[in-house]
């Protein structure tokens, strides 16, 4: 059992999609002269994934969240994203946080880990020996959360708390 898990840890051999970096760039940019139909669509958080094959890191369908989406359909992007997580699987995320500081408001993109201790091992396994692969694509994110259960991540402070301490008055429009 250990040398299988050394065998996995060591390079999991997964690749990233196409797919998965077009979002992630379409993400990072945010074009000022965006009309309100392009800001509607752009992503506000979206999920990824393994293949049905373990080969491939790959956008998963319909766990996304577009910022045309906030306030109309959805009331706390937050809360939604955290209820799109899988309660007994593994996935990688993005979140595009808006916040605000004492003294300035901020987007920042935060890659999420997600490894609930109620997944499977052999799913925690693949997923954090092909995290490097994933975030080698993601260049600039300055932020990096590995989140293990609800608990860790149902209150907002604490993502407030990952992207700058006590320092966070807002997340999302809201007070903390």
């Amino acid at each position: 059992m250990l040398l299988q898990f050394l065998l996995v840890f060591q390079a999991s051999g997964v690749t990233v999609t196409e797919d998965v970096v077009t979002v992630f760039n379409e993400m990072k940019v945010r074009k000022a002269q965006a009309n309100e139909d392009e800001k509607k669509k752009r992503k506000k958080a979206v999920m990824f994934c393994l293949s049905e094959d373990k080969k491939h890191i790959i956008l998963e369908e319909g766990r996304e969240i577009l910022q045309g989406d906030v306030g109309e359909t959805v009331e706390d992007p937050y809360l939604h994203f955290v209820k799109l997580l899988p309660p007994n699987d593994c996935r990688y995320a993005l979140y595009d946080a808006t916040y605000e500081t004492k003294e300035t408001k901020k987007e920042d993109l935060v890659f999420i880990f997600w490894a609930p201790d109620s997944a499977p091992l052999k799913s925690k396994m693949i997923y954090a020996s092909s995290k490097d692969a994933i975030k080698k694509k993601f260049t600039g994110i300055k932020h990096e959360w590995q989140v293990n259960g609800f608990e860790d991540i149902k209150e907002r402070r604490t993502l407030a708390e990952k992207l700058g301490g006590s320092s966070v008055v807002t997340l999302e429009g809201s007070p903390l």
